[in-house]
């Protein structure tokens, strides 16, 4: 694979890429069926169903999305790989985690790079990107916290 992941959309099954990518930063894939959707590379996630409902030809849920480093993972994707990823995964404190869901970026010790899990007691918050010492807030501004 290149250094850019986003150059191999579309040139390998998505499945593959996504499972690849998965593995590489985190150690662990899922089981699922991976779909990359759109401009901005967002990856969608299920299981096949034989439940019967009206195709809108949307399936899944929004796991994550394909960068130019790696695949940056929704707090849904964290909640599905960070229990059994192996690697990159950050324990916050309570502070941390409750400056970070609220849309901070927060420090981080040690010389951590690239993009995390991040994980709060037995929750998985969502993903990250490690640079130079903090963590660079992916956090949805209607999924924040409000402080105060």
């Amino acid at each position: 694979m290149t250094e850019n992941p986003r150059e191999e959309v579309g040139k390998t099954n998505d499945t593959e890429l996504v499972r690849k990518l998965l593995i590489e930063g985190y150690g662990y894939a899922p089981e699922l069926i991976y779909e990359i959707r759109g401009n901005h590379q967002k990856v969608y996630a299920y299981r096949p169903c034989q439940l019967k409902i009206s195709d809108t030809g949307r399936r899944g849920i929004y796991f994550g999305r394909i960068e130019s480093d790696g695949i940056r993972l929704t707090i849904e994707g964290a909640f599905l790989v960070g229990p059994k990823a192996t690697k990159n995964v950050l324990e916050l404190d309570d502070e941390k985690a409750r400056r970070y869901l609220a849309g901070e970026s927060v420090e981080v010790n040690g010389d951590v790079n690239g993009w995390v899990i991040l994980r709060w007691r037995s929750y998985y918050l969502g993903s990250a990107k490690a640079k130079n010492g903090r963590l660079l807030n992916y956090v949805p501004k209607e999924r924040r916290l409000r402080q105060g």
